[in-house]
């Protein structure tokens, strides 16, 4: 099978799946190189820069270049003046990259011929009834949940909707994290538990310590900026394994909340949990647990009372500085559980949402006609 110098794809990737992904490997296994072109318009949701980062990420030890190109110009497969119009701008954005030639254009839609005649190329098809991947575009936006795991990874991960629950010790962050990963499951079977690492792994350490002194007690814990760089690394690692699996992700806490408990047990000089910091996943909301009007329970693992109020102020105050978006939920467990969902609902509506513009056609799988 000979193999073509420089190959062409373009594409809307909106957003890009498995089914992309098989049309770039093959397009890939017979090219020397290949320009994988992303058009994104105005009138869509998510943003081209985007989609084009996600892209690179999914191919980035591959012969696979990936440009982004705007374009907001209308599609018309009828008109040779739009035709003009789309080529120019693409050949353009193609001498931009260094590609002044192409041997091959890969497609899984029948324009692909007409772009290949455009450019001199030859046209390869690729999976046109998508038998190998039966998935588009269109059945992305049309139904995000189910088609989620045919997203690729790294857009999967910045698209998740993603909820912490962070709080001072006995404020409830826990018992409000598994109310809402509950209630939520109903509608998000595949949705995991992020559960907070720090806890289990002081059991892990505690255990460790009582082997070897039968007599230790919790409070003869030495803990190292090294424990929390474990933790905070691992919170993140947690939080997105679970957004690989569902577009929805409630944490018990995460590691921005480890750096504040890094800062309340070793002081401000100690920093080995911000390495995690500098990873931490993109969110949509963090929920801070009051602790005002919640009674202190002592479960043998906490270190009192007396600093409830400074921690969550730390909360309050760090959140800010970063600019995240929080709220404070208070009152009984009916009236937090009101005022979460009422906010995690629209969020979920509005990033399952997809804009498109008035000309987009829909791609109709043959099965489903």
């Amino acid at each position: 099978m000979s193999r073509f110098a420089q190959g062409v794809i373009i594409g809307k990737f909106y957003p890009p799946h498995a089914g992309h992904r098989h049309l770039i490997l093959t397009a890939a296994e017979r090219v020397e190189k290949l320009a994988v072109v992303v058009l994104g318009n105005r009138f869509e949701s998510i943003d081209l820069a985007d989609r084009v980062k996600w892209l690179a990420a999914e191919f980035e030890t591959t012969n696979v270049t990936v440009i982004g190109m705007p374009n907001d110009c209308p599609v018309d497969y009828e008109s040779r003046a739009v035709w003009k119009a789309h080529d120019e701008a693409l050949r353009v954005a193609l001498r931009m990259n260094g590609i002044t030639r192409v041997d091959a254009v890969f497609s899984s839609e029948e324009y692909g011929q007409q772009l290949a005649d455009d450019l001199g190329a030859v046209h390869l098809m690729v999976d046109a009834p998508r038998t190998a991947h039966p998935v588009s575009g269109t059945l992305c936006r049309d139904d995000f949940a189910a088609a989620w795991r045919t997203i690729i990874r790294p857009a999967r991960q910045d698209l998740a909707v993603r909820i912490v629950v962070v709080g001072a010790e006995s404020t409830g962050t826990s018992t409000l994290t598994t109310a809402l990963t509950a209630h939520y499951r109903s509608r998000y079977p595949e949705l995991l538990d992020v559960p907070e690492f720090g806890r289990q792994y002081t059991y892990d350490k505690f255990a460790a310590a009582q082997t070897a002194n039968p007599d230790a007690v919790v409070a003869d814990l030495v803990w190292t900026a090294e424990d929390f760089a474990v933790i905070g690394e691992r919170q993140n690692e947690m939080e997105n394994e679970a957004a690989t699996r569902c577009p929805l992700v409630i944490a018990d806490t995460d590691s921005l909340a480890t750096t504040l408990w890094e800062r309340y047990y070793l002081g401000e000089g100690s920093h080995g949990s911000y390495r995690a910091l500098t990873q931490l996943p993109r969110r949509d909301l963090y929920l801070i647990t009051d602790h005002d009007g919640v009674p202190f329970e002592d479960d043998g693992w906490r270190e009192g009372e007396h600093r409830r109020a400074e921690m969550t102020e730390w909360f309050k105050e760090e959140l800010t500085r970063a600019g995240h978006s929080w709220i404070l939920v208070s009152g009984d467990h009916k009236r937090r559980m009101t005022t979460a969902t009422s906010t995690i609902d629209p969020i979920i509506a509005q990033r399952s949402r997809f804009a498109s513009p008035p000309w987009a056609t829909r791609t109709v799988l043959a099965a489903a006609r």
